[in-house]
């Protein structure tokens, strides 16, 4: 799926595949974290399923306002605790498919808005 923007950046995703995202003019191949400012890099942390407040600390260190978690191919849900934990720094989270989160991550970014996201592949 390619992605289209007039005013590109850095961290525009320009497209997303089960193997591959591409941010600005960086094609990765493993699963990635982000935020507006950065690319933080692989993201190896536990599945979906076991993902703590602690996994999510390197993404927390830019203080986004909203957290997107792109599970795959497929939505899966993390822990509930996360979502509280996250709430209680007031940090939202949206979870969705991961070609779903790299769009709502471009519009996030062209709202001015703070996002991060972690964006998993299959």
């Amino acid at each position: 799926m390619l992605f289209n923007r007039e005013d590109k950046t850095d961290l525009t995703i320009t497209s997303v595949d089960s193997n591959t995202i591409r941010i600005g003019e960086q094609t990765l191949t493993v699963s990635t974290a982000l935020t507006a400012d950065r690319i933080i890099g692989e993201w190896r942390a536990t599945p979906v399923d076991a993902i703590t407040i602690t996994d999510l600390q390197p993404v927390l260190a830019d203080e986004p306002e909203l957290l997107v978690l792109g599970t795959g191919s497929q939505q899966r849900m993390p822990p509930k605790e996360l979502a509280f934990a996250l709430a209680r720094r007031g940090i939202g989270l949206e979870l969705m498919d991961t070609p779903a989160a790299c769009r709502t991550f471009n519009i996030l970014i062209a709202e001015g808005r703070r996002p991060a996201a972690v964006l998993l592949l299959d």
